[in-house]
């Protein structure tokens, strides 16, 4: 029984569309703008994400649009867009950027570091700040 004990009190339950709900989550709408798009609170977003045909919806819809997503930048790619090249190389195939550093001394010689070295110039950092 809602709102009380008389019969038919309490606010009537917001009437959400599967249907829109999948295709506003396919858009990867926050439960915000969704409570807004359905006059509703986002705590009844919240509370109806319980119930299975609710939840089904929102995850079909968010799985769609990334496949949407994931597609507008393949289409990117094909079109030899290098920079989104090197995004889903890093992305999808765990690639990298690796810088190598060299250090030389004098006339590029070798340079050799020694525990003492090391501390005194963590030491001097130190008194920097």
């Amino acid at each position: 029984m809602r709102g009380g004990s008389r019969i038919g009190a309490g606010r009537k339950p917001v009437e959400i569309d599967l249907e829109q709900l999948e295709k506003l989550a396919s858009l990867q709408c926050t439960d915000q703008e969704l409570a807004a798009f359905f006059r509703c609170t986002t705590r009844t977003i919240e509370k109806r994400r319980k119930e299975l045909a609710f939840k089904e919806a929102i995850e079909r819809g968010r799985a769609l649009g990334r496949i949407s997503v994931r597609r507008s930048q393949m289409k990117l790619l094909e079109a030899g867009n290098a920079t989104m090249g090197v995004w889903l190389g890093k992305q999808l195939l765990g690639q990298r950027d690796v810088t190598p550093i060299e250090l030389t001394g004098a006339n590029g010689s070798e340079i050799k570091f020694s525990m003492e070295a090391i501390d005194a110039i963590l030491t001097e950092g130190k008194k920097v700040k």
